[in-house]
Parts: C-alpha cells; sequence; structure tokens
C-alpha cells in the first residue's frame, strides 16, 4: 500500500511537525535591549567572564600553508571595573590548558603532553593586566603578564570595549569585548616542532563578563 500527499496535505503536516518540535522546547521570546559604549555609563565592581559567551582561539602557521586554529573550552576570569573605565580596570583570566581543541583527538594528545604544553604538572595559563594604553573611543592596548608552562612574559592585546547593557535575559550588567594579539611560543620554552609549525601565535579573544544583579 503507497500513501501519496497532495500539496495541501503535505503543507498541513508539515506545519503540524514543526510545531510539535517547537513544543518540546522552551520558546525564545523577541527581546530588546540598549548597550552603550559610553565607559562612563558602566557600574563600578566586580564582572566574571561569562564562560559560556567566552571565545579564546590561538592560530599559527603550518607549514606556511594556512594558520591552523586551536580554541579552549573552559576559561574563568574576573573584571575589576573602576571608575574611569579601561584606563582603571584590572582583569585576571585563567584558562585550563587540558581543554584545548584542535578538533584532532591525536594532536590534542600530543599538544597536551611533556613536548608542548605539559598540562600535568602546568594545568592552567593565565593572563593578569598590567598596564592600559588608550588608542582611541572604547578601545586601546592592555598589557598583561601571561604564564604558559611556568614562565611569564609580558603580551599586549589590542581590545576594543563593544558595549554595557542589562542583560535582557539574566537581568545582569554585562560587558562585552574583542581582543586579538601576538607572542612567541619559543619565548615561552614552546620551541618543539619548529619551523613546521611557526612561532608566532595569535590570539583573538571574544568574551562577556557579568555581574550579578542585586538580590
Amino acid at each position: 500500500m503507497s500513501i501519496v500527499f497532495r500539496r495541501p496535505a503535505l503543507v498541513a503536516v508539515c506545519a503540524a511537525v514543526f510545531a510539535a518540535t517547537l513544543g518540546a522546547c522552551t520558546p525564545l521570546q523577541v527581546v530588546t535591549h540598549t548597550v552603550t559604549a559610553t565607559e562612563a555609563r558602566v557600574p563600578a565592581g566586580q564582572y566574571n567572564l561569562d564562560p559560556h559567551h567566552t571565545s579564546i582561539t590561538f592560530d599559527v602557521d603550518h607549514l606556511k600553508y594556512t594558520r591552523f586554529t586551536m580554541r579552549f573550552d573552559r576559561v574563568e576570569g574576573q573584571l575589576d571595573w573602576k571608575e574611569g573605565g579601561l584606563d582603571k580596570s584590572q582583569v585576571t583570566v585563567t584558562i585550563d590548558a587540558a581543554s584545548i581543541d584542535t578538533h584532532v583527538a591525536l594532536l590534542d594528545k600530543m599538544v597536551k603532553g611533556p613536548d608542548m604544553l605539559d598540562v600535568e604538572r602546568n594545568p592552567q595559563i593565565r593572563f593578569v593586566s598590567t598596564r592600559f594604553e588608550r588608542t582611541g573611543d572604547a578601545r586601546g592596548k592592555l598589557t598583561g603578564d601571561l604564564t604558559i608552562r611556568g614562565v611569564t612574559q609580558p603580551v599586549t592585546l589590542d581590545v576594543t570595549f563593544n558595549g554595557y547593557g542589562r542583560d535582557p535575559l539574566t537581568k545582569a550588567d554585562t560587558l562585552g569585548f574583542s581582543a586579538d594579539g601576538r607572542f612567541s611560543r619559543s619565548k615561552f620554552g614552546l620551541t618543539t616542532w619548529y619551523p613546521a609549525v611557526g612561532d608566532d601565535i595569535h590570539v583573538v579573544i571574544q568574551t562577556e563578563a557579568a555581574r550579578p544583579p542585586a538580590s
């Protein structure tokens, strides 16, 4: 026996399936809110990096063919936002070194191993800001101490303050930032696979930081 749907019937069936699928999920309401890039509007206080809306990637030259990209899946940090904005504020970021993801299981194991990050003895990568040099409205160069595999070196990031607003879903005061910079991996003792794998590491960061609403 065969069943043939004519076009109106097929549309009705598809609509029913779609509605049933939506019914199984929590509906996301349309939300609107205001975001300002005026730093003076941001309330002073301690903000925590949102691990679900933070992305940290490293990319490095691979055999002169391309820039191979890897990311870290677990990160936490604190932003101490003070009156005066970026110039006065400080940030500390801790990355779980074992959370590196190259999308290649064997390579993940090699990068985590003793020839590279040696995550068993050095489980964390840390960045602690030390100074900020303003280069324009809501942007500047953030310098800090980066520690990888027990070695600490200064690294400078180009930072843009994307804006502040009250998150319409969580009701928390929320800040957004973009940043990128470069560093030499050999300065941290990471020389394995050179020159097949380049020395210059490019860092790209997208992050949100939130202050929980007052109870």
